[in-house]
């Protein structure tokens, strides 16, 4: 039964984007990928062989990331200690530990991947590659994106106050140093 009361029109839906689309689809096909490699293994060995390939990648994994955040954090120390920024090491530490995590994660295809990607040639190519990528996106920013934001970061402070100076200690060095007063503004 109608009422002439017009249908309510419903604001149209945006389109999904090609990633929200595919990427479950992708991992989904990943996670099925991986269990039948691995019931594949099982099968031609045996269980135990799965297992110990598992805990090996677990530990590697985790030696892997423990190792290449130590050295990230000593690279930011050193650079602080020189009061400069730290040098980009061209992607070497981060896919160092992108490599560790998927040596963790269960399954043979990311173990792979894992010991693919600390090999040194191809993290330098990835690095490049990644590299040069994030600075098209940001020159290919418009006005007022997020690119923008970080070039103003960089020039400007939000007050747009520029203090220069040089901060010269004016004490002697052979006194022993006491307890120091309490910075205020």
């Amino acid at each position: 039964m109608t009422t002439g009361a017009p249908s309510p029109t419903y604001p149209a839906r945006p389109r999904r984007s090609r990633l929200r689309t595919f990427l479950p689809l992708g991992i989904a096909a990943w996670l099925v990928l991986e269990i039948w490699l691995l019931l594949m293994v099982a099968d031609a060995t045996s269980g135990l062989v799965v297992f110990l390939l598992l805990v090996a990648g677990l530990v590697l994994g985790s030696v892997v990331i423990k190792r290449a955040g130590r050295r990230a954090f000593q690279n930011l120390n050193e650079a602080l200690q020189r009061g400069g920024t730290p040098a980009p090491s061209g992607g070497g530490n981060g896919l160092m530990m992108l490599g560790g995590l998927l040596l963790m994660l269960p399954g043979l295809i990311s173990d792979a991947i894992g010991l693919v990607l600390l090999v040194p040639p191809v993290q330098k190519v990835l690095g490049r590659y990644a590299e040069r990528t994030v600075e098209k996106k940001l020159r290919q920013a418009g006005s007022g994106s997020l690119g923008d934001a970080f070039q103003q970061a960089r020039i400007h402070r939000p007050d747009g106050k520029v203090v220069q100076g040089e901060v010269i200690r004016d004490e002697p060095r052979d006194t022993p140093e006491g307890p120091r007063p309490p910075l205020t503004h």
